[in-house]
């Protein structure tokens, strides 16, 4: 199966409710049976519809659930012509995975921290009311 290949003037054309078309990453999707399902509301939609927009997928920060639904809304390519509109974020400025691997480090240490300051004010409350007695 060929690719279907889509100009700028192409996608530009297709940005109401019955006929949205988006670009992500030069990939084309084709968002119409869609847009009454995003999570995010039609209207975050219908203000990127007929453009590139990918800096607004991108900033999301969308799941991996998100990328593969997009995935099933595959129309084609983007053929860029001199003079179109380039996206800010490119395939490459994706952030990677976050490395979470010594968080509970952190909350252990406020934990500890948060207990000691405990142990702490009981300890010269005790000492205190120790010192009143005698």
């Amino acid at each position: 199966m060929a690719t279907q290949e889509f100009t700028y003037q192409d996608v530009a054309e297709h940005n109401t409710k019955k006929d949205l078309f988006v670009v992500i990453h030069d990939k084309v999707y084709d968002c119409t049976k869609f847009i009454d399902e995003h999570p995010g509301g039609e209207e975050v939609l219908l203000d990127v519809g007929g453009q590139d927009a990918t800096e607004a997928f991108e900033d999301v920060g969308h799941s991996d659930e998100a990328r593969e639904t997009l995935e099933k809304y595959y129309s084609g390519t983007l053929k860029r012509k001199p003079g179109d509109p380039t996206p800010k974020a490119t395939a490459s400025a994706v952030a990677p995975a976050a490395d979470t691997s010594g968080a509970g480090m952190g909350t252990a240490l406020y934990a500890f921290v948060f207990v000691g300051g405990l142990a702490a004010y009981f300890g010269y409350q005790y000492l205190q009311n120790q010192q009143n007695k005698a």
